[in-house]
């Protein structure tokens, strides 16, 4: 695979969604957890949407329960839950796995692409490192992901730009998604 755009995934109805229908914009890929003590990340997240999708901008939005249990809804409830309380308008698919055998194809590119830094210095950020390793155990090589609301950054040629973990400050993925644009 030379893109995100060679990709298929799963929308919300089940249906398969090629993301070759995104070619040519900048593109935010999240993967995301209602329960999460991240969730209020959708609120920068949607302001930014607004912001700049006029300008080729798109988020999508891929619920994962594999991080402590905390998106175990169906699709329809993070969808209402995501829209009634942060009032998120842009895609949001299908529930996934992001790590282990069963992650599906898009999010093990994306991390191969942009692999894991770290969550950066600090007693909170050490603290998610050492929950997460815990977590991520038991996926072994295939722990691709290392916690809710991990981002990636495409250019408008499909190329993985950047990766942000949970910790990175939304002021400076929004300076990055702007700098793309």
């Amino acid at each position: 695979m030379s893109s995100v755009y060679d990709f298929t995934v799963i929308d919300r109805e089940g249906n398969e969604k090629s993301l070759k229908d995104y070619e040519g914009k900048v593109l935010l890929i999240v993967n995301t957890a209602t329960g999460c003590g991240f969730t209020p990340h959708y609120d920068p997240l949607e302001a930014m949407y607004k912001e700049f999708k006029d300008k080729g901008f798109e988020i999508l939005d891929f619920p994962c329960n594999q991080f402590a249990g905390q998106a175990p809804d169906s699709d329809d409830k993070i969808n209402e839950f995501c829209t009634m309380k942060f009032g998120t308008e842009f895609p949001r698919f299908a529930k996934i796995d992001v790590n282990g055998d069963t992650a599906i194809p898009l999010f093990a590119y994306l991390a191969t692409e942009k692999p894991f830094e770290g969550f950066g210095k600090g007693i909170k950020n050490g603290a998610l490192e050492k929950f997460a390793g815990l977590n991520n155990k038991k996926f072994g090589d295939k722990a691709y992901i290392k916690w809710n609301f991990t981002k990636f950054l495409v250019d408008r040629e499909g190329k993985v730009i950047a990766r942000f973990e949970p910790t990175m400050d939304m002021e400076e993925v929004k300076k990055e998604v702007e700098a793309a644009l």
